[in-house]
């Protein structure tokens, strides 16, 4: 089995909506300003049946309070994956902390950042909290 059928079995949500992703560039290509990118891939959950939330505000924390500023996750998708669209010329590693902080702030283990600025399609998946998601599986095999 190759690499990616194999991740595909591990990870169905995640290969679903890089699929939609794909598919958004394909029609597309580079250029556009990322809204629009974002606009296709509402159209690209719908028709692929992808639950999601837009615009997902993400409250941040200190010392134990609510702070008045906080983030906003372009998506949430399947109520546990963070997806942060980009149309840039290539990923930095402030995009990597943006979204790293998006999950922290979710409390969700899975992300992926997405960049439609480049002629291909870039992809990030990222996870955070990797120790505690260990854990569990290690649980859940015992």
């Amino acid at each position: 089995m190759t690499q990616i059928k194999q991740n595909m079995k591990q990870d169905p949500q995640t290969y679903a909506v890089i699929g939609a992703a794909m598919e958004v560039h394909r029609q597309l290509g580079h250029g556009f300003l990322e809204a629009v990118y974002q606009e296709a891939l509402v159209f690209e959950f719908v028709s692929q049946e992808i639950p999601y939330q837009r615009e997902v505000e993400l409250p941040v924390f200190y010392k134990g309070q609510r702070l008045r500023c906080g983030y906003r996750a372009d998506f949430i998708c399947y109520d546990s994956l963070v997806v942060e669209t980009k149309a840039i010329s290539r990923f930095t590693t402030a995009d990597e902390a943006q979204t790293i902080n998006e999950l922290k702030a979710t409390g969700y283990n899975r992300g992926i950042l997405l960049n439609f600025g480049s002629p291909s399609l870039e992809y990030k998946r990222l996870v955070h909290n990797l120790r505690e998601s260990a854990k569990s599986a290690d649980n859940s095999l015992e």
